[in-house]
């Protein structure tokens, strides 16, 4: 296995010089740790897992700090400062990584916080950022089980409801009626996917759909209901209202609710609903 720059490589440490270790792989390459980051329990032929990535002076280097994202991978990244070549952001690493103007969706403003992809320049073999998240997301071309866990990066809001990426991979949308959850720009969450799309696109939720999860929200609105007897909540009520009570969107509330009514435990009254005696 080649050194792969811009993800977490398993390397050998081959030597000890005064400017720090040499580590070596399978294929005979070998890259400098630099002495700060050496401990004092390291020794020749330990494996250690290391970052690669090229450092002020474009040397290729390993270092045994976690960045904020590997590469083709998606993070919220802070600009620390804005130059003639363009932003640089934060990403956990001793030297900051540049962001190219071309590779701006918008300007990018010091202090603020953008979505970025990182990404490989396979000519210069350097490391950068991009905010042209669209651009470097793939089309969905597999069906997904819907009961399958994914993982969630929160993006931005639009007109329809939540942006996310799906498994750090495909563009997904939240509609907004599913909104179950507070959750901010740059948060990470789990979901499920209920839909493909024939352009790739994913449409997902916070919470497993179907039959068991309407039989377990009616039993989580009966065992709130047990307890305050009544609730000033309907099909009228706002859904955030809805969510910052119970915790569930506006549409697995009017399911619950109309699960609950079948079974004769609850009356509907003008303004919300009562625990049968």
């Amino acid at each position: 296995v080649f050194m792969r720059i811009g993800e977490l490589n398993e390397l050998q440490i081959l030597r000890f010089a005064s400017s720090g270790a040499y580590l070596g792989d399978e294929e005979g390459n070998d890259v400098l740790l630099p002495g700060q980051y050496l401990t004092e329990d390291m020794k020749e032929e330990d494996k250690i897992e290391v970052f690669l990535y090229r450092d002020s002076e474009d040397r290729l280097v390993a270092t045994t700090e976690t960045p904020l994202i590997e590469l083709n991978g998606f993070a919220h990244l802070k600009v620390v400062s804005v130059t003639l070549f363009g932003a640089f952001v934060n990403w956990g690493l001793e030297k900051d990584l540049m962001i190219p103007f071309r590779e701006q969706n918008l300007k990018l403003e010091e202090g603020n916080t953008y979505l970025v992809c990182l990404l490989l320049d396979e000519a210069t073999d350097r490391l950068y950022g991009s905010t042209k998240i669209s651009k470097h997301l793939q089309p969905c071309e597999i069906p997904y089980d819907p009961e399958t866990e994914v993982d969630l990066l929160i993006c931005d809001r639009s007109d329809l409801g939540l942006k996310v990426v799906v498994d750090n991979r495909y563009s997904g949308l939240i509609f907004a009626n599913d909104i179950t959850k507070q959750l901010r720009s740059g948060d990470h969450a789990k979901g499920f996917v209920y839909n493909v799309r024939e352009d790739g696109k994913l449409d997902v939720r916070f919470d497993l759909t179907g039959g068991q999860k309407i039989l377990d929200s009616a039993d989580q609105l009966l065992s709130i209901l047990k307890t305050v007897k009544r609730l000033p909540l309907h099909d009228k009520s706002s859904p955030e209202d809805i969510r910052d009570r119970l915790g569930m969107s506006k549409k697995t509330f009017k399911q619950a609710v109309g699960t609950l009514y079948k079974r004769r435990e609850i009356t509907l009254t003008d303004d919300g609903i009562e625990l049968n005696s």
